[in-house]
């Protein structure tokens, strides 16, 4: 049988496809995952591919209906019903891509300069002897300056209570690390010189383990943030701290048991200790940035919401409880104001060369959603209370990005088809999945632009008094229990959905522009990464733009962070970055209630002479 090699990006795999089988079936053999809800009938429209190089079976009926003439020409395709009739390269738009794939895309890669604030040294130093009685840390500082010219007359205080005995023990050559002009770890030559870069979220904590001496990503792991016991959102947690000094003591704790235990285990991936971590990095929002520090928030919890300190810090680990080398540093960036954070800041930086090009809106959605707008060198921010409904959060059957949980969903008149991760049977649906029913309950008049649930489709029950949608009918033979959207769940995604959009329309108004004047969207987040941005048009969370001027980049934070960790640069560019910030108090905002309300609609945001026009 003809086999044809096939070439997927962005993802960088290869594999065979033997004739006669469709794309999806090649990528499926491989083990690239490709949305397919409607189970290969050319319906769903969710497995769109672009054919960048060779020769493939001519469009059908079902693609002809799903590209315009133009789309078609420049090379899109339906995966399940395209064939290859020869070698091909094709390109797997992100929205295309199932959870478990999109997490191998996460952080969109931004190349940098290596310039980390940590230096490695090798240093033999000769032994002591009756004629040359030169005290420990003044020969290490002299054979510093001889064999590499680096004046270092400062030793961190734990290396200098380590110093004498591990000279010797390393027979008087060592890797010596400095920051700066102080000496910061001592260790025998070669060892790791790694850095720690933490996105420090509301619900998720992401971590990357950097070798700092070529810049490489060595490891990644995301966890739960334990601050959660405390509250789902900020507020909840600030409110907490403020209450109790205990609790306070304790929300900083916990955060830091987990960053060390984060940190450990990034480091037993490549076999490394965290002793030879000298350099860490973090980003947060500001309520995150002061629990973690410590510092009071209080003046958070009320108006007008000024942070206890906004400008970048270095702090010794050791003073946080951090494990790390004896005379570690962290650098945290610096914040914007009380809700928007250095997590802001390091997606801003990740992507600053972007925000120069025309008008640019930047949004990292999360619990709480930061909005910023770039307009010929000018940046406005807006904070929004979006919750935590797009992450599972206050919805019935919501759940986390795992196995079982519906990731996508589409509705063919009586019939609901879904998709779950890994394919494993169904148990909740998480965020991506809600948009999509969200959009998909819309589209198809079961809910009006209102989100009221409409009587006429046989999915539609009444249970304690509110109505619900079912969208995984209960089988008793195989213990599947029935899963639904309520009425209850569509209004905390219309509130979240309608936070999110007032920042973006109050940038927009404050700016002078219109939706038409919108060159390009980025999108960053977890959630940010898995959504299907025509869903999130559909409902009217973002604007009406075309979908390749939309770029999802992942946890842009985490890689701002990274870049901030590996350069020194970037970390100056990062301040500069935040002072020419303009803060938007959204609240404060003219016609804020007005739009709020208008934005809390399904449906594009629209208003003409002050009433609402529905343009589906």
């Amino acid at each position: 049988m003809t086999a044809f090699k096939i070439e997927f990006e962005p993802i960088g795999r290869r594999g065979e496809c033997p004739s006669g089988k469709s794309i999806l079936d090649c990528a499926l053999t491989i083990g690239i995952g490709i949305a397919s809800v409607c189970g290969r009938q050319g319906t769903c429209n969710s497995c769109k591919v672009q054919i960048l190089a060779g020769q493939v079976s001519a469009p059908t009926s079902s693609e002809r209906n799903a590209f315009s003439a133009g789309e078609l020409k420049a090379g899109w395709r339906l995966a399940c019903q395209t064939y290859p009739l020869g070698d091909c390269k094709l390109h797997i738009p992100v929205e295309s891509m199932t959870t478990t794939q999109r997490l191998q895309t996460e952080g969109l890669e931004v190349v940098t300069r290596l310039e980390p604030s940590a230096r490695a040294y090798r240093v033999k130093l000769s032994i002591p002897s009756l004629s040359d009685l030169t005290a420990d840390a003044d020969r290490l500082s002299a054979e510093l300056n001889r064999q590499h010219h680096v004046q270092c007359q400062q030793l961190d205080i734990e290396i200098m209570h380590q110093l004498s005995p591990q000279l010797r023990s390393l027979d008087w050559e060592c890797q010596v690390t400095i920051r700066d002009n102080e000496v910061i770890a001592l260790g025998p030559w070669p060892s790791n010189k790694l850095g720690l870069a933490i996105d420090l979220g509301t619900t998720k904590i992401a971590g990357y383990l950097i070798d700092l001496k070529d810049g490489k990503n060595l490891a990644a792991r995301g966890i739960m943030n334990p601050q959660i016991s405390f509250g789902e959102d900020v507020v909840s947690r600030i409110l907490a701290a403020v209450k109790s000094k205990d609790t306070a003591d304790n929300l900083q704790t916990i955060v830091v048991e987990a960053l060390n235990q984060l940190g450990h285990d990034l480091c037993s991936q490549v076999n490394a200790k965290p002793v030879e971590i000298v350099d860490i990095v973090v980003v947060g929002n500001t309520a995150m940035h002061h629990l973690f520090l410590g510092l009071p928030v209080e003046q958070l919890s009320s108006s007008p919401f000024v942070p206890a300190v906004s400008h970048a810090l270095d702090v010794k680990t050791r003073e946080l409880g951090m494990n790390t080398a004896p005379g570690a540093y962290l650098h945290i960036l610096p914040n914007i104001a009380g809700f928007v954070g250095a997590d802001h800041v390091a997606m801003l930086l990740a992507h600053h060369r972007s925000l120069s090009k025309g008008v640019i809106i930047a949004l990292d959605i999360g619990t709480n959603t930061e909005v910023s707008l770039a307009k010929r060198g000018k940046i406005t921010t807006v904070s929004c209370a979006s919750g935590p409904a797009f992450e599972g959060g206050h919805i019935k059957y919501g759940m986390r990005a795992a196995a079982g949980a519906i990731e996508r969903v589409h509705i063919e008149g009586e019939k609901v088809l879904y998709q779950t991760i890994e394919g494993a049977p169904p148990i909740g649906i998480c965020g991506s999945g809600i948009l999509d029913a969200m959009a998909q309950l819309y589209v198809t008049g079961i809910i009006d632009e209102s989100g009221r649930m409409r009587d006429g489709h046989p999915n539609i029950r009444s249970r304690d008094n509110q109505r619900e949608f079912v969208l995984v009918q209960q089988d008793s033979n195989s213990e599947q229990q029935a899963i639904v959207i309520t009425q209850q769940d569509i209004r905390e995604l219309q509130l979240a959905k309608a936070a999110i959009r007032t920042g973006i329309q109050t940038l927009l108004e404050a700016n002078d522009c219109s939706e038409d004047d919108v060159s390009q969207v980025i999108v960053a987040g977890a959630f940010g990464t898995y959504i299907d941005i025509a869903s999130a048009v559909t409902i009217g969370m973002l604007p009406v733009i075309p979908q390749e001027k939309v770029l999802q980049v992942g946890n842009a934070a985490g890689m701002g962070a990274r870049l901030a960790l590996t350069s020194l640069s970037k970390r100056a560019e990062a301040q500069s970055l935040a002072r020419k910030i303009h803060y938007l108090e959204l609240a404060s905002a003219p016609n804020f209630n007005k739009t709020f309300i208008q934005a809390s609609y399904l449906g594009r945001y629209w208003i003409t002479d002050g009433n609402r026009i529905e343009i589906k």
